[in-house]
């Protein structure tokens, strides 16, 4: 192999001196085709009706794809609303029964009852944020974990303050239960 590679690096200019001339062999080929049997196919009137048909069907297809995306889409946003509204309706309509209860027990004071709803109202405010975040961002779902949690921190408070109503209440009429 090293005898031939040295051939070739010693006799390169001989291969230089005979190049093709590609202009002469074309033409030689071009003489040999039969140019009669030459059908140009995009002028077959089949062929432009089956283009035809080809584009409709990617058209339509293309655009049922981004339809049906779109819709499902949607479909999602509905499910998480829907989610937002049957948690915030259950909660509500709790949160609403127990602050009727805070404002008919005949136990607390007023100023107690005053700083205890404007407690609440300032929870009212924190969820009235977190609710516009939801708005922005329906898919997050931390802030409708914090949205519940809001909701059970209200509930607890709520809770916690009538258990000790109730608990002052039956010291103060039945001394049995005193341990």
């Amino acid at each position: 192999m090293d005898n031939l590679k040295k051939h070739i690096q010693e006799n390169k200019h001989l291969f230089d001196e005979h190049r093709a001339d590609k202009q002469k062999i074309w033409q030689n080929i071009e003489s040999n085709l039969d140019t009669s049997r030459i059908i140009p196919l995009w002028r077959h009137p089949l062929l432009k009706i089956a283009a035809s048909i080809l584009i409709l069907i990617g058209t339509y297809s293309v655009f049922s794809f981004f339809a049906t995306s779109e819709f499902n889409q949607n479909q999602q946003n509905n499910i998480v609303h829907q989610e937002l509204r049957d948690i915030d309706t259950y909660y509500k309509d709790l949160v609403s029964f127990q602050v009727q209860l805070i404002h008919r027990n005949p136990k607390l004071q007023p100023e107690d009852k005053k700083k205890f709803l404007s407690f609440m109202d300032e929870l009212d405010e924190e969820y009235d944020v977190l609710k516009l975040e939801m708005a922005k961002n329906l898919n997050n779902e931390y802030i409708l974990e914090a949205i519940v949690n809001n909701y059970k921190k209200r509930i607890e408070l709520i809770e916690n303050l009538l258990k000790q109503i109730n608990t002052s209440k039956k010291l103060n009429t039945d001394e049995d239960y005193i341990l």
